[in-house]
């Protein structure tokens, strides 16, 4: 990671550490680097989320981008996945959101796609960085005719709601559900979806306002949902996050339906069909071993990768898989869409429970979900990773990966961002695995403290 991109794009507190300042030369050394190889007259699609400080950077940004000469196309609140395939539907030259996702209200973020709709390469984010740090003045500052303008396409989310619907296999007419749409990106483009598609709908934190965003609501806080699905006896209940990317599931019983979950039904479905590209699942090491258990009760084979969805998406670029995600809900089906997609996943899910004409909670049922324990080792943080040479801790692994080897699993990971190892273990019985877990948590705080 480099001083501005993470992970996922550029994030902080907006006005602080994001600042105006920061989405102004974002903008304008963003456009030079994705455009300066074009010999036309390049133009830059930008969606945002709700959340209030959204305005405030989006004016900063389209400013930079003006600067360097493109041409803005401004699509107003969209879903994260709309703009990676406005992008390309647009032909655009690339694509930028303002959002911070699953996020609280202060924070937000940019995130820069590609004219093919992929988040941007590490080589590429670099060079973004290396002009801002040290090349700002090399980018061209045109006057006159050369400037860039700025327009408002007030049809990108009907434009991306309709191609959602289109990937549904068949009408939705007779499922009852409930939508949380988080208070954000998704509050336009999922009624504009399921009510094409004929779903009997409740929609719940579907009026933003600036502040409410993730308020207690959407995939990081189900209980809304759950509570309102029993209520109104319905079949399932969908949420998505702030920016649209996730969409976990309820159950008509109350209970949470996460994404592994959702790959699976939609996997073996998949599979029965014969559109499993090599019969293969790409997923992170944080899958819960259940997953795995079920793919090979199945034939079906699974990528393992890092945690976060690049690395899901890397891999299925790689190899050319089509189905990846990650248990948070953030699933990618790559043939339909270049990124994870909560509307697109709704869709896709919905399918096959119609198509099939058993709800998901029967369908869930093909994977058993195995107790799963977190611990966090607090560490000296320059010696997090020192887990691996230290013959202790090193010797206590093998025994607890030896014990569990027939039904259960351990796995080691220093925090990316903070001094912390999370142990995480796996397996039938949750008082054994816990009890190993805070011992082996316990022994890797007292040795790289």
């Amino acid at each position: 990671m480099g001083i501005y991109f993470g992970t996922d794009g550029v994030r902080g507190v907006a006005n602080t550490e994001l600042s105006c300042e920061l989405a102004y030369k974002l903008g304008r050394a963003g456009a030079y680097v994705l455009t300066k190889k074009n010999k036309h007259r390049a133009a830059i699609i930008v969606g945002t989320d709700t959340r209030i400080s959204g305005g405030m950077l989006g004016a900063a940004l389209c400013a930079g981008i003006c600067s360097a000469g493109a041409d803005v196309i401004d699509l107003g609140v969209v879903p994260t996945p709309a703009v990676a395939y406005l992008v390309r539907l647009y032909k655009a030259d690339a694509g930028v959101v303002i959002s911070a996702s699953h996020n609280p209200v202060k924070d937000n973020g940019i995130k820069f796609f590609n004219g093919d709709g992929f988040k941007l390469s590490d080589e590429i984010e670099e060079e973004i960085e290396d002009i801002m740090q040290n090349h700002m003045s090399d980018i061209p500052t045109p006057t006159g005719t050369d400037v860039g303008s700025m327009t408002t396409n007030e049809k990108g989310i009907s434009d991306y709601a309709s191609y959602i619907s289109s990937q549904a296999e068949c009408p939705l007419d007779g499922i009852k559900m409930v939508v949380d749409c988080a208070n954000g990106a998704t509050y336009k483009a999922a009624r504009l979806v399921f009510g094409s598609l004929g779903a009997d709908v409740t929609y719940l934190s579907a009026e933003p306002d600036g502040t409410n965003i993730n308020l207690n609501c959407g995939s990081t806080h189900l209980e809304n949902l759950k509570a309102e699905v029993i209520r109104q006896k319905a079949e399932i209940g969908v949420a998505f996050d702030g920016d649209g990317d996730r969409c976990l599931c309820v159950d008509k019983n109350g209970e949470t339906v996460d994404g592994d979950m959702i790959m699976a039904i939609i996997g073996t479905d998949y599979k029965e069909r014969g559109l499993l590209k090599d019969n293969t699942i790409t997923a992170t090491v944080m899958s819960n071993l259940g997953f795995m258990l079920m793919a090979k009760k199945h034939g079906i084979n699974i990528a393992v990768t890092s945690v976060g969805d690049r690395y899901v998406l890397e891999e299925m670029l790689a190899k050319g898989y089509c189905l990846g995600g990650e248990q948070s809900g953030h699933i990618i089906i790559l043939d339909k869409n270049t990124t994870g997609d909560g509307l697109l996943t709704a869709v896709t899910l919905l399918s096959v429970i119609k198509r099939k004409n058993k709800p998901v909670s029967e369908l869930k049922k093909i994977m058993e979900v195995l107790p799963q324990v977190l611990i966090n080792a607090e560490v000296d943080n320059r010696k997090k990773y020192e887990y691996e040479k230290n013959e202790t801790i090193r010797k206590a692994i093998a025994e607890l990966e030896a014990k569990f080897s027939d039904d259960g699993r351990v796995l080691i990971r220093p925090s990316g961002t903070e001094p912390l190892v999370r142990v995480m273990i796996e397996g039938r019985d949750l008082e054994s695995i816990t009890k190993e877990a805070e011992k082996l948590a316990r022994l890797i705080s007292e040795n790289l403290a």
